[in-house]
């Protein structure tokens, strides 16, 4: 009887401490989107309806057993409120209930007045538009996270990797009205075994749950040992650790029951029973004080994590530990004098601020590209080392990827990846290459170069203002993916500058925005003025500089607005482009540039919001006004002060301008 009653109680205390903890632990926030292109009045009917939608959606959810719902509130169409949320798969019925509770009001917080706003937690997702989203698959806006560790056999692991998220993939689509999630659970060593969760809104046909999760599979972290994507629609993710509840959720290949233990020998007495029962207790009521123990600590890590505004990546170690780390990122200056033929002129690819470019390749047979920094940069070998490892966990498909870096002496080196086709100004200005960019390659190229701006201002661990976002600081992968080149030189190279102004005016004039270049102040809508810039240049196929001299315009911006004003927008397309094209993307890329070259930088949108508009037709653009004008007259000053900053650039893989300010997100 006493035996039974200390498993009892044992079970007791586990449950209570379960209940407890589980009480306090906030949802984990992610990410949230909302454009500032769709406002509404305050006290509006809309913001009724929103108020009376939130609501209904936060009562649906403490009482929903599928962990989704949507609805309405209101009548008239222009301010009808359309909301829907969707749990994690294997959150109870109470922490779905609490996440939607908490996103009903941060979401107003962090999108005040926004008609089409959505917000994402580890457990749950809410979102709300003034136009219908049910039932209507959406890919866009995106958020990529990642683990920063690495796995040893690659080629193994993305074979292994592909198959399971398939798996998942396949029987989540398949999923009914109910719930459309599914896990998958594949052996990668004898120590290490992969998780995988695909989930989708139940509300999408089978073929649309499929396509979104297709859509969202090739952009998870290659060779990472976890990921996720997170779209309006569905969600996939994997790790190398249980992350989700695996007696709520478990995948169909089990492994095979143990076999079961041996009968008792005959004529066990008394005694023998009594032993039994003991190891019954210890067995049970062991397991049961570690897991309140390890449940304490995930409570803990939890709460911590609430506290950040922001996690893009795993954080496994501690900041000495990552000190350390930087060791492991750190190459021998003989490898790289010899990958680079001792720093030949032939294999020179650029010159500028910074020092020089050269490509090189490794004994492994990788190529790569060496940038050697000017000596005399002011930081010490621990800043440095710490810088690099900063910038080096800066990841995204649409960056050049920093390698690692090489410390001797003076010499201080950085590694990037190769990126074999060049830049984009390489392509887009010449006659012949700009008509191997066609109209769809070239919205990619833009789609691309905004998701990765996207990461430099809010999804990264650091916040990023480029400084000098232009055609020739986009280099061309393979497959043509673009990739942004120097996000992340002002945090290894000490600049003279503030976190608002600077005293030196670095950059590429017409590119850069007015405040910038009259007055030294950037912020990120000075980089959003570049991108409107790049993408105008994307649209004509010309260089900004060259309507100085002719057309009567001033810049390039001009030249749209006039023909945007005057009915004739698409007499700025460029005719390498042919005739396949589609007319509505053409005018809204016309539309969305000419809004980011707007005088105001607050009139501008946020790079969240051009991601916004570039893949959601439902979202409302407002109208333009005319660009800004400064004329060769009032940047003369400025003009001097960057000719000694220009670069000079052989198609260099890794753009060498002295271009980039960060700022560290609070913690």
């Amino acid at each position: 009887m006493n035996s039974w009653f200390t498993i009892s109680l044992s079970l007791s205390f586990f449950f209570f401490f379960i209940k407890i903890f589980r009480t306090e632990a906030a949802p984990t926030y992610l990410f949230h989107a909302c454009p500032n292109t769709t406002l509404f009045n305050p006290n509006s009917t809309y913001q009724s309806n929103l108020n009376t939608l939130l609501s209904s959606l936060s009562s649906d959810a403490t009482n929903s057993t599928s962990g989704f719902a949507n609805t309405t509130a209101g009548q008239n169409p222009p301010d009808r409120a359309y909301g829907l949320f969707l749990c994690r798969g294997d959150v109870s019925t109470a922490t779905c209930g609490d996440c939607v509770a908490t996103g009903k009001v941060e979401i107003l917080q962090r999108c005040p007045n926004q008609r089409v706003s959505a917000i994402w937690y580890d457990e749950c997702m809410l979102r709300y538009s003034n136009k219908s989203i049910f039932s209507v698959m959406e890919t866009a806006p995106s958020l990529i996270l990642y683990n920063t560790a690495n796995v040893t056999d690659t080629t193994r692991f993305l074979d292994l990797l592909g198959k399971t998220l398939n798996d998942a993939a396949t029987r989540a689509s398949a999923g009914g009205s109910e719930k459309k999630v599914a896990v998958a659970e594949a052996n990668f060593t004898s120590l290490q075994k992969l998780y995988a969760l695909a989930q989708c809104t139940p509300d999408l046909t089978a073929s649309d749950c499929g396509r979104c999760l297709q859509t969202g599979i090739p952009q998870l972290p290659q060779g990472q040992q976890g990921g996720r994507v997170l779209t309006p629609s569905c969600s996939v993710r994997y790790e190398f650790y249980p992350f989700y509840n695996t007696t709520v959720l478990q995948a169909p290949a089990s492994p095979p029951p143990a076999a079961a233990p041996p009968p008792p020998s005959p004529g066990t007495g008394p005694k023998g029973k009594s032993n039994k029962t003991t190891v019954i207790i210890i067995a049970i009521a062991v397991p049961v004080g570690v897991g309140v123990v390890l449940l304490f600590l995930v409570c803990c890590l939890r709460q911590r994590k609430v506290t950040k505004p922001y996690e893009v990546v795993r954080e496994d170690q501690s900041s000495v530990n990552d000190i350390t780390n930087a060791e492991s990122l750190q190459y021998d200056f003989a490898t790289i004098k010899t990958a680079t033929d001792n720093f030949s002129h032939q294999n020179k690819l650029g010159e500028g601020g910074f020092g020089e470019v050269f490509q090189g390749r490794l004994p492994n047979g990788q190529q790569i590209a060496v940038k050697r920094l000017s000596q005399g940069s002011g930081q010490g070998a621990v800043e440095f080392k710490n810088e690099v490892l900063l910038v080096a966990k800066l990841q995204h498909r649409n960056l050049v990827r920093m390698l690692g870096f090489c410390l001797e002496g003076e010499e201080k080196l950085l590694v990037y990846e190769f990126v074999p086709n060049k830049s984009l100004d390489y392509f887009l200005f010449d006659p012949e290459k700009s008509k191997q960019l066609n109209w769809s390659r070239r919205y990619k190229i833009v789609c691309g170069i905004a998701r990765g701006m996207l990461y430099l201002h809010e999804d990264s661990r650091l916040r990023i203002i480029h400084r000098d976002l232009k055609a020739s600081n986009i280099l061309l992968d393979s497959e043509m993916i673009p990739k942004i080149s120097d996000f992340g030189m002002a945090r290894i190279v000490v600049v003279d500058q503030t976190q608002a102004n600077t005293n030196k005016i670095v950059g590429t004039f017409g590119y850069m925005s007015p405040e910038y270049a009259m007055h030294g102040q950037f912020s990120a809508k000075s980089d959003v003025y570049s991108f409107g810039v790049l993408l105008l240049e994307l649209i004509s196929g010309k260089k900004n500089s060259s309507f100085y001299q002719s057309d009567g315009s001033e810049d390039l911006a001009s030249y749209v607005w006039k023909n945007w004003r005057d009915g004739t927008p698409l007499v700025v397309l460029d005719p390498a482009v042919g005739d396949s094209y589609s007319r509505d993307e053409v005018l809204r890329c016309l539309h969305i540039g000419l809004l980011c070259v707007q005088e105001d930088p607050m009139d501008r949108p946020t790079m969240a919001n051009i991601v916004l508009m570039l893949n959601s037709y439902s979202v409302s653009l407002a109208l333009p006004q005319q660009p800004a004008l400064f004329f060769r007259s009032r940047t003369e000053t400025s003009m001097k002060e960057l000719e000694s900053d220009q670069s000079t650039s052989r198609s260099a893989p890794v753009s060498i301008n002295e271009m980039s300010v960060t700022e560290v997100y609070p913690r």
